[in-house]
């Protein structure tokens, strides 16, 4: 697998992992409240990460703070987001950036506000099933909203 390669499929297990988190929430579950950021406001944060991403591999890197749209907007805006990232990433097109910098800073961060979800998933009531991440399918290119079904989850 080459570096290139490595990196869309850590795009892949975010995708698998945030649209676990994402998916089956509570309607109001992008609102709630109760310790630091609103989930639709990490979601709107994790979108950002991914605009951003795209800016620093075509080499005219720029930040935008996004206003957070509703949850179900901004689930398909993070998908979105991502998938340009990765379609890049998947063309013979340069890249004006360290992979391994692309890696730990909004691939690392995207994970880390994942964690945060499903913590608040949790927090708000509407917790999601473990799963054994080890045997789940996550492939190159599959980063959408739609993923495979767990394969173990407990």
């Amino acid at each position: 697998m080459t570096d290139r390669e490595l990196l869309r499929h850590s795009l892949a297990t975010l995708a698998y992992r945030a649209g676990k988190a994402v998916r089956g929430a509570a309607p109001d579950f992008g609102d709630f409240s109760g310790a630091g950021r609103k989930p639709v406001e990490i979601l709107a944060h994790m979108g950002d990460l991914f605009d951003w991403a795209l800016t620093l591999v075509r080499g005219d890197q720029k930040w935008n703070s996004a206003k957070p749209l509703p949850w179900d907007q901004e689930v398909a805006r993070f998908f979105g987001s991502l998938a340009a990232f990765d379609a890049y990433l998947g063309s013979n097109q340069p890249i004006h950036a360290p992979l391994d910098k692309l890696f730990q800073a909004p691939i690392a961060d995207a994970l880390t506000h994942t964690g945060q979800i499903a913590m608040l998933r949790r927090l708000a009531g509407c917790p999601m099933k473990g799963e054994n991440y080890f045997v789940a399918t996550m492939e190159i290119g599959r980063v959408g909203f739609e993923q495979a079904s767990a394969a173990q989850e407990f």
